[in-house]
């Protein structure tokens, strides 16, 4: 048996892509198990996730994001850039499509720009700050103190902590992190990020991903939820412009948010068994 597959990055998230549309090729109970294989950077193919694109019966196409720990994540912003990256390529759709994720329908534009550049806007819905909706304990919007950093939460999709600091460089995420990413007040366990706010429309973030569990070179939802926080607070205006590790993300808030940022196509292979 041979498994084609397709390695993709957006702002340095990168992930191995398996085409889906014409039948399973990983059964669902072996996805847990063979992204954490084939995550792996020294024995597999490295990645911080798998993704499976597959028909969906409300959608153009369902994405599902399985993690190097074995978990299901519920969507990934910049998951999704990549994944419409390979569907567009590979004509299954238009320049505008839906994606059926766990978080709900994701509406997204795409093109490519007169250099050749891949961008896509995702339509990524309202952030929830409630403990509800994140979900954390307690009542109304959440905040809590943790060791002299004062954390803020939002779901956008995934369940995101968002800590602002003066130098987002100095800050030691492999120690501080993993506590907040674990604290029983959220039963769900959340991602982190570690907010600077770099100007007056601009903030440079650091993220501990959750299923990873480390930092990654960037996160689309953890971009969102830092920029829709900052908004909330009133340190930023409505469109801000983040910068991650890996690049730049455009996130702009209405009554939706959005999302745009670039995907890039990195090799295709093949996995023997």
């Amino acid at each position: 048996m041979k498994i084609p597959f397709v390695k993709l990055q957006g702002n340095g998230n990168d992930f191995v892509l398996i085409d889906e549309m014409g039948g399973p090729v990983i059964p669902d109970e072996m996805k847990g198990e063979f992204a954490r294989l084939y995550c792996d950077r020294r024995f597999g193919i490295g990645a911080d996730g798998v993704l499976f694109v597959s028909p969906s019966e409300t959608c153009d196409v369902r994405m599902r994001l399985f993690q190097p720990d074995a978990s299901e994540a519920e969507m990934c912003g910049n998951g999704i850039r990549c994944l419409v990256k390979y569907v567009y390529d590979a004509e299954y759709v238009e320049k505008e499509c839906t994606v059926e994720t766990m978080a709900g329908v994701m509406p997204v534009a795409m093109n490519y720009s007169e250099n050749g550049e891949f961008f896509a806007t995702i339509d990524m819905g309202p952030a929830d700050f409630t403990t509800t909706g994140i979900p954390a304990e307690g009542k109304g919007e959440f905040r809590m103190e943790y060791n002299g950093f004062t954390v803020y939460a939002a779901n956008t999709g995934v369940p995101h902590a968002v800590v602002f600091v003066d130098d987002v460089a100095a800050v030691n995420i492999s120690e501080v992190a993993p506590g907040i990413r674990s604290h029983p007040i959220f039963p769900k366990g959340v991602n982190v990020n570690f907010v600077e706010c770099a100007g007056e429309d601009s903030i440079t973030i650091r993220t501990f991903e959750r299923g990873v569990e480390e930092e990654t070179f960037s996160c689309g939802t953890g971009s969102t939820a830092s920029a829709a926080v900052a908004h909330h607070l009133g340190k930023m205006p409505a469109t801000v412009y983040v910068k991650t590790r890996g690049g730049p993300l455009t996130i702009e808030m209405s009554e939706t948010i959005t999302m745009q940022g670039p995907a890039v196509t990195v090799f295709k292979g093949i996995i023997p068994l």
